[in-house]
């Protein structure tokens, strides 16, 4: 029996490693929440015809990481924790609609009619102390038919909800601990912004915003300007880019970028569990894979046992520099 870990849940996997180092599952029981058929593998009114899913299938069972992919999703496997961890494959930004998501009993969806600016931010990072000014725009623009969107970007929710409480938001403030939303919008650090217009459609892709200037010496950016900005879209539609501009400049991960996420997201696990030096192995292997991926990296470092504002943040504030990796990404328009 392994571990399942994904955004939503964990759950037990029937399933063994067989020599050849895959991990198979019985081909008599669902897998993933599909049911093999004779024509094929369903979920609901979706199936994976027979000919497809035979490129999963051994006569010993089914390779799950061959039919995570086949499903749409990477798994990365841990046969010594008895773990597997999944996260979806990166979809294309061709229709430009944000993707949906509930968190804590709020949805995208809850806001259509309106413009939306998501807001992740992390109480690692010193965003945080932008909160109150992010609630000073939602109050001063809310009567336009605009909405701020907080998202705390925190592994452990209470380490953000101080920070929230202090700011007391009158808009949604959220907290995405199993990082399944920062996933869908393939935010690499924070602060990243992303506005959402009344349609539910992508207006201004991931961004670095500021509320305030307090950091803008390390990261040159000017909160003004961006409120300006955001009063422009908000009183006058312009959100300085066409539809067709937002859906080119929207970023959308690689599956190696998914792949490290699904890394994350069993390090977390780990981790949680006490198991430190397992969560290291696949904190690695994540930074491998995704070596700009600040969110992973930097997030995960209260968990293993790293201050996020001490020696190691600086030490990969350095290791990126000297990559000439960006660690703050203001469109450039």
């Amino acid at each position: 029996m392994f571990t399942a870990v994904t955004a939503d849940r964990d759950f037990d996997l029937d399933a063994r490693p067989d020599a050849r180092g895959r991990l198979l599952a019985p081909l008599d029981r669902p897998l993933l929440g599909w049911e093999r058929k004779p024509h094929g593998w369903c979920r609901g009114e979706a199936c994976l015809p027979a000919f497809r899913a035979a490129e999963a299938e051994t006569p010993d069972g089914v390779d799950v990481a061959a039919f995570a992919g086949l499903t749409g999703q990477v798994a990365v496997v841990d046969e010594a924790e008895r773990a597997v961890a999944f996260a979806d494959k990166p979809q294309g930004p061709a229709t430009g609609l944000a993707p949906d998501f509930t968190l804590d009993g709020v949805s995208l969806a809850d806001f259509r009619g309106r413009k939306v600016a998501l807001v992740f931010w992390a109480s690692w990072c010193g965003c945080r102390y932008d909160l109150p000014a992010w609630q000073e725009r939602h109050a001063a623009l809310a009567e336009h038919g605009f909405t701020v969107v907080t998202i705390a970007c925190d592994r452990s929710p209470e380490d953000a909800r101080p920070w929230i409480e202090e700011a007391a938001p009158a808009h949604p403030a959220l907290i995405d601990a199993e990082g399944a939303v920062a996933e869908r919008y393939d935010v690499v650090n924070v602060p990243t912004v992303v506005w959402v217009d009344e349609q539910g459609r992508v207006a201004r892709p991931q961004e670095t915003q500021t509320a305030t200037d307090l950091f803008r010496s390390m990261n040159g950016l000017d909160s003004e300007a961006s409120y300006a900005a955001l009063r422009r879209w908000v009183l006058e539609g312009d959100a300085g880019l066409t539809a067709e501009q937002a859906r080119e400049l929207l970023r959308v991960p690689t599956e190696d970028e998914q792949r490290a996420r699904a890394h994350a997201r069993l390090a977390i696990w780990l981790a949680r569990d006490g198991r430190r030096e397992a969560a290291l192995r696949h904190v690695g292997a994540a930074a491998a894979l995704a070596p700009h991926d600040v969110a992973i990296r930097r997030g995960l470092m209260p968990l293993t046992g790293e201050d996020p504002f001490g020696d190691a943040y600086f030490a990969l504030r350095e290791e990126l520099e000297k990559a000439e990796i960006p660690l703050y990404r203001p469109l450039d328009l």
